[in-house]
C-alpha cells in the first residue's frame, strides 16, 4: 500500500511540543522487550541525534532569518522527540548490555541495506563495514561475559550469531583509506540516499556513544575496547558519509532527511510488537509528516522542484530481521577484503600499500585490547564465547574457541 507524506494529514507543528511528563516516558523492561524493539530505538535515537547535528549546522550556513525560525521550530520538536526514544532505554541496563544493542543493530541493520541497495559500489562498501560491525560484536560479548557473567544471546536472542569476523585488529588504516567514491544525487536511487543517510547516523550515533561511555568501565581491557572500537567507528562514518553527494544544496539534504525520518517511523510503524512503543512511532510519523510538508513548502518557494528530489511514495519498509545466513555469505567470500583509497577488495588486486602496514605496526605494536579480551576470556572460561547458531564459522582460519 503506497503512503504518500506529502498528501498525509499530520500534526499541526504548533500543537507537537509536550510537556515533561509526557517526555519521561516508562522505560521498557530489558528482560522482556524484543531485541529489534531496543534496536528501533538505538537507531531511531541516532537518526534524530544527526537531523538535530545537521539542523544546527544548516541553520550556521543559513541566512535567511525566517528559514532559521524554521529550523529551530522543529529542532526543538525532534529533540523532545530524541529524549523521548533515548528515554525508553533503562537504568538497569549496564552500559556493556547497551553496547551488544548498538552492535546488533550495526550487524542486522547493515546487512539489511546492503542486501537491498541498488548500487553495487555502495553495496561493496556496507558489506565491507558489516564484517567488521559483526567482529565488534564478538569482541563485544566476551567481554561482557568475563566481566558480568551475561552471555549475550540473553540479549540478542537467536536472530544474530556472535562469531568472529574480520578481526578488529586488521581493521585500522590510514585515513586516506577510509574515503570512499561519492554518488551522484542526481543520478543515485533514492534508496540509495535514504539507505546511506540512515547508516551514518546509526554508525555516528555508536561512534559518539563510545567516545562517552568507554571511559565508566572499572576495568583496563574493557576501556582499552571501547577506545579501539571507537576508533574504527570513527571510521566507519568517514567512510559512509563520504558516499553522500558533497554538492548537495543544504535545502535538498535538508528535505533528505525529513523525509527520511518520516519513512524510518513509517518503518517501524509497520513492524513494531511492542504496545507501548507503537505509539510512540505512530505520534513521531505525524510530526515529522508536517516537518517535511512544510519544508517542502519552503523549498518549493526557493525554486527546488520536489519531484526531481525525492519520490512521491515512500520505499518498502526497512525491517529488522535475521541476516544469519547473508552475513554467513560474506564472511565466506569477503573475511580478508581491504581498503585502498576508494577501493575494496581482496589483497591481490589492491596495490600494495605501505601506509597500511605502518598503522598496523604503530597502533598494534604491543597487542591491542581486541585481542586481549578473547585470550582472558578463554583463560577464565576455558574458550571464547560464540553464538553460531547455523553451524560452525564459514571461515576455517576462525573456528578454533581455545
Amino acid at each position: 500500500m503506497s503512503f504518500n507524506p506529502f498528501k498525509e494529514r499530520g500534526i499541526a507543528v504548533d500543537k507537537q511540543l509536550r510537556n515533561w511528563q509526557e517526555l519521561n516516558v516508562k522505560p521498557y523492561d530489558k528482560n522482556e522487550a524484543h531485541p529489534y524493539t531496543k534496536a528501533r530505538i538505538i537507531l531511531m535515537n541516532g537518526v534524530e541525534v544527526e537531523g538535530a547535528i545537521f539542523s544546527h549546522q544548516f541553520a550556521r550556513n543559513c541566512n535567511d532569518p525566517e528559514l532559521k525560525k524554521q529550523l529551530a521550530l522543529t529542532r526543538r520538536v525532534e529533540q523532545q522527540q530524541q529524549k523521548t526514544i533515548n528515554w525508553l532505554s533503562p537504568g538497569d541496563e549496564s552500559p556493556l548490555e547497551t553496547t551488544i544493542g548498538y552492535e546488533q543493530v550495526a550487524v542486522d541493520l547493515t546487512a539489511f541495506l546492503a542486501a537491498n541497495v541498488p548500487d553495487p559500489y555502495v553495496k561493496q562498501v556496507f558489506d565491507f563495514g558489516l564484517l567488521e560491525d559483526f567482529d565488534h560484536l564478538y569482541r563485544y560479548a566476551n567481554l561482557l561475559e568475563m566481566t558480568q557473567g551475561v552471555k549475550a544471546e540473553k540479549l540478542v536472542g537467536k536472530l544474530t550469531e556472535i562469531t568472529p569476523g574480520r578481526p578488529t585488529i586488521k581493521e585500522h588504516r590510514h585515513p586516506f583509506d577510509d574515503v570512499r567514491k561519492p554518488m551522484n544525487r542526481m543520478a543515485a536511487d533514492p534508496l540509495t540516499k535514504l539507505y546511506t543517510l540512515t547508516l551514518v547516523a546509526g554508525e555516528q550515533q555508536t561512534m559518539n556513544f563510545y567516545m562517552n561511555i568507554g571511559n565508566t568501565l572499572q576495568d583496563q581491557v574493557g576501556r582499552g575496547l571501547y577506545q579501539e572500537i571507537a576508533m574504527i567507528e570513527e571510521q566507519h562514518v568517514t567512510q559512509y558519509e563520504s558516499l553522500l553527494d558533497p554538492q548537495t544544496p543544504w535545502i535538498e539534504n535538508a528535505l533528505l532527511h525529513e523525509y527520511n525520518e518520516c519513512w524510518l517511523y513509517w518503518s517501524f510503524l509497520q513492524e513494531e510488537t511492542d504496545r507501548h512503543v507503537k505509539p510512540i512511532w505512530e505520534l513521531h510519523l505525524g510530526m515529522e509528516l508536517t516537518h517535511l510538508q512544510n519544508l517542502g513548502k519552503i523549498a518549493g518557494k526557493m525554486g527546488v522542484d520536489l519531484d526531481q528530489v525525492l519520490p512521491q511514495s515512500l520505499p518498502a519498509p526497512l525491517q529488522f530481521k535475521s541476516q544469519v545466513n547473508y552475513v554467513r555469505e560474506i564472511l565466506a567470500t569477503q573475511i580478508d577484503y581491504n581498503a585502498f583509497e576508494t577501493e575494496i577488495g581482496p589483497p591481490d588486486q589492491l596495490p600494495e600499500n605501505r601506509r597500511y602496514v605502518e598503522c598496523q605496526d604503530l597502533l598494534n605494536a604491543q597487542g591491542a585490547p581486541s585481542e586481549e579480551v578473547i585470550k582472558m576470556n578463554q583463560r577464565k572460561n576455558g574458550q571464547d564465547y560464540r553464538l553460531e547458531l547455523a553451524g560452525q564459522h564459514p571461515v576455517k582460519e576462525l573456528r578454533q574457541k581455545k
